[in-house]
């Protein structure tokens, strides 16, 4: 197998970041599911397989659905951050296959941030 060098390394985030990105994407909402071993331990997995379903069931084409590691804040997993196009990113704490469900329906579907369970809103370091 070939070594692979820096470039190699960038053309390939590059590929990432255009597959995941909503805009060049194609899609209108990203979920990430967080599944670092403490998301994993917390019930990551169960939550993740609620979303798959929840977007089986809807016949939605344009979310796409993708997992990360720990986001470091490990005693609020399961967590679960919503991209929608054109809106702040929000984080959702301690979200379970009931509230995936809820989140799914009422903010990836309807458009409302469900507040009871949201941890933050936008990204670090942005301006408000």
């Amino acid at each position: 197998m070939a070594k692979l060098n820096v470039e190699d390394l960038k053309r390939i985030k590059e590929d990432v970041l255009k597959s995941t990105s909503l805009r060049k994407g194609g899609k209108r909402v990203k979920i990430t599911v967080h599944m670092g071993t403490c998301g994993i331990a917390s019930g990551a997995r169960d939550v993740l397989k609620s979303a798959m379903d929840e977007i089986g069931e809807s016949g939605a084409d344009d979310i796409i659905i993708t997992t990360s590691g720990c986001m470091g804040i490990c005693s609020r997993e399961p967590l679960v951050t919503i991209e929608v196009l054109d809106n702040k990113p929000v984080v959702y704490e301690y979200v379970d296959t009931k509230k995936m469900r809820q989140i799914f329906k009422q903010h990836v579907l309807a458009g409302k941030v469900q507040a009871d369970f949201a941890m933050a809103v936008g990204r670090e370091g942005e301006e408000k």
